[in-house]
């Protein structure tokens, strides 16, 4: 070796000597040096990691064809059944046009800024419901999984409904519509109408005899019904072959899905209004009862539709999202989805209080003709004086005008035999007061008033071809809020999952198309979502605001965004909306208790409803279905705050995420490099025990001995850093 070498490697030498000299006397504690270490992994993971891991798994993600795909996808979502069948009959009950100042108010405070929170941690961090809570605390992600339970246990009945529209679309190619008249009983002398019919009306007795053929107590099964069951088959199919490929398959199928509704819409709103009478159901609509304003019951019911209406909680809205680019102005998605969703549901009002006001109008004139008739009857017998009835005023073609004057005369002159002549006033008002919703509306009174249509079968064909679209888009979005989850948890394939859920929840779903199928669908609808899913969206919300942070959270999007969120998304998050969700939890837990569990049955005897309690088994299930929609929360809190499953086991547990995106699966990991790629924090950490495995070496650099007791293994860690400067070693 050449004697300038033999300088140069005792210098080396020295200098290694006092380099260790340096770190001895600058030795800290193994905690210390563990949280130091712990710090420069993350800082410098991001530096050298960030857009690599970003970029791929943007590549690997699934993502929407076109911005339109995806909102398309989300206001088929948003935009269901309640729309059309619960949001009229709300606006109805509580003061009419005053009700939707209150609505209004309670999307600007609960919905859109709720709304515009699943948006944001979905299309952040770019999971389901499961991976979003567990990367907000793994010790709430429960959350995402009692998300997949309600999530199921809607999409159980709420397809049984699609089922239910399936078959009165297949039943609207005929003319006349079968529901048009009451068959006819042949008998040996003289056929007669049915007498279940003729108490009851034409389309009423279709609905709970011919479609459901319902029993008079959930109590009794009946046995399958057959023809439910083949349409439910038949709606499973639907929605299995549309979400088998994910947003893929289903996306395209959103542009249909969910325009058609709105074409349907207008096309009845036109018809509508060029019938008589339409203008009455409008006008009965929107005239405001300010009175009811302060009425506590309103706020509480605008609350519920309004949470309801946009899809909180079931996980829906984070699974879309997440399939979006990291930059999409999702704020702007938020307000527009939210605002469509009201216009629609004001659309979607005037199309029905038009068609209701025209077959109030029929009604009425019916009522008129047969009152007028029982007055011309009054007269002959000389019960009324003829002297009473105003001359130009003709009872065999009376108007509605003429008819209340004549009422109104024989009422003051008849005043104390008035009762006993059981004369009608014949208001329209009255018609239009007898509040209709749900199932009632859409298989009773709508198609009752359709069948009054001129090319009544036309109309009867687009109107359920429009509920089916509608119930498939909120379809779409829930079962995406089970599988997404799921996919990403488990990376298990999703068109075996896919196939699996459906024939899983269609052979579930046989317990709703037994002759007491109706009421079941009653009973989940009422206890299976909707305690829990408010629970789930307050988790949400304080899931974000104290345990993320909301410092961190606007952070995190103004970084996403480009442009710091209003000032108001921060009060509405940390104060007022959970201040308004407690409240609104609180008031219906209060409502379930005042309001006995009980359904209404119909009774074929009576041809009529009649509202009974449910027996002690159907208590039991009731109160099953809250709780084990809430279940998760607790067990995984639970397993994760006594560590009963280990995290780095390759389980559930094992999906780790970093500032809203995913890093690669540890596989096998061992010691803790596990530990710190999950990024543990070093109060939940025991004293670092470092093994062999935490030892690496700089390529490029001379040869480093691992310590003996590992003390000094930390040093090591940053060793494969490229271009790691002196000083932050």
């Amino acid at each position: 070796m050449p004697k300038n070498s033999k300088v140069v490697k005792r210098d080396l030498d020295d200098e290694v000597i006092e380099s260790v000299k340096d770190l001895l006397s600058n030795e800290d504690s193994p905690e210390e040096a563990f949280k130091k270490s712990e710090l420069i992994v993350d800082v410098q993971e991001e530096k050298d990691t960030d857009v690599e891991d970003e970029s791929e798994a943007d590549d690997e993600r699934p993502a929407w064809n076109s911005k339109l795909q995806y909102i398309l996808a989300q206001v088929g979502f948003s935009v269901g059944l309640g729309n059309v069948w619960r949001f009229p009959y709300l606006c109805q009950k509580n003061g009419g046009g005053a009700y939707l100042l209150p609505y209004l108010i309670l999307l600007l405070v609960i919905g859109i800024p709720l709304f515009f929170l699943e948006l944001s941690v979905g299309q952040r961090i770019r999971r389901g419901s499961i991976g979003v809570w567990n990367y907000i605390s793994p010790k709430l992600g429960g959350i995402g999984f009692a998300s997949c339970v309600v999530c199921y246990f809607v999409a159980l009945y709420y397809n049984v409904i699609i089922g239910w529209t399936l078959f009165y679309f297949s039943q609207s190619f005929q003319q006349p519509l079968p529901w048009d008249q009451c068959p006819l009983v042949k008998n040996a002398s003289h056929p007669y109408i049915e007498p279940e019919c003729e108490k009851s009306s034409a389309t009423t007795y279709y609905w709970y005899r011919e479609a459901l053929d319902i029993t008079s107590s959930i109590s009794e099964s009946g046995g399958l019904n057959w023809k439910m069951t083949v349409c439910l088959l038949a709606a499973w199919v639907m929605v299995c072959l549309a979400m088998i490929k994910g947003i893929q398959s289903s996306g395209k199928i959103m542009y249909f899905s969910s325009l058609f509704p709105y074409v349907v819409l207008v096309c009845f709103l036109i018809r509508s209004l060029l019938l008589n009478g339409s203008i009455d159901g409008i006008r009965h609509m929107f005239t405001p009862k300010l009175e009811m304003m302060l009425e506590p019951k309103v706020w509480r019911e605008a609350a519920t539709q309004v949470f309801f209406a946009l899809g909180l909680g079931f996980g829906g809205v984070i699974a879309f999202s997440s399939y979006n680019k990291r930059n999409n102005n999702c704020h702007f998605d938020a307000v527009l989805v939210s605002f469509i969703n009201f216009i629609t549901s004001v659309l979607a009002t005037l199309v029905v209080f038009a068609v209701l006001g025209f077959k109030a109008n029929i009604v009425n004139e019916k009522c008129i003709s047969q009152n007028s008739e029982m007055i011309l009857k009054f007269l002959k017998m000389g019960n009324i004086s003829r002297d009473v009835i105003p001359h130009h005023i003709n009872l065999s073609a009376v108007t509605a005008e003429d008819y209340h004057l004549v009422y109104d005369i024989i009422q003051k002159v008849k005043e104390e035999e008035f009762a006993v002549l059981h004369l009608n006033s014949c208001q329209i008002e009255d018609e239009l007061n007898k509040a209709v919703q749900g199932t009632g509306l859409a298989f009773i009174a709508f198609t009752e008033a359709m069948t009054h249509f001129p090319a009544s079968p036309f109309w009867s064909v687009m109107f359920f071809l429009m509920l089916i679209n509608l119930g498939l888009g909120s379809m779409f979005g829930t079962i995406e809020g089970i599988i997404t989850p799921v996919v990403d948890t488990f990376k298990v394939r999703k068109e075996i999952l896919t196939v699996i859920c459906c024939l899983l929840a269609f052979c579930i779903g046989l317990i709703f198309v037994q002759r007491s199928g109706n009421y079941f669908v009653t009973m989940f609808d009422d206890y299976s979502a909707t305690l829990p899913l408010l629970i789930v969206v307050i988790l949400e919300n304080i899931a974000v605001t104290f345990v993320y942070g909301i410092d961190k959270f606007i952070e995190d999007l103004t970084d996403m965004l480009g442009f710091a969120p209003s000032r108001y998304y921060y009060y509405m998050w940390k104060y007022i909306s959970p201040l308004m969700l407690l409240t609104l939890l609180i008031a219906s837990i209060v409502n379930m208790g005042l309001s006995p569990p009980g359904y209404n049955a119909w009774i074929e005897e009576k041809a009529s409803e009649e509202f009974l309690s449910y027996p002690v088994w159907g208590m039991v299930v009731c109160f099953s279905l809250m709780a084990l929609a809430i279940l998760p929360v607790p067990v995984v809190f639970v397993v994760r705050r006594c560590n009963l499953i280990d995290d780095s086991s390759g389980n559930l547990a094992s999906v780790t995420y970093k500032r809203g995106r995913v890093l690669k699966e540890p596989v096998n990991l061992e010691g803790d490099d596990a530990s710190l790629i999950h990024g543990k924090i070093p109060s939940e950490m025991s004293s670092p025990n470092f093994g062999k495995n935490i030892y690496r070496k700089q390529s490029g650099s001379p040869t480093l001995d691992t310590a003996p007791n590992g003390r000094y293994g930390i040093g090591y860690l940053m060793a494969d850093m490229p271009d790691m400067p002196e000083s932050d070693l």
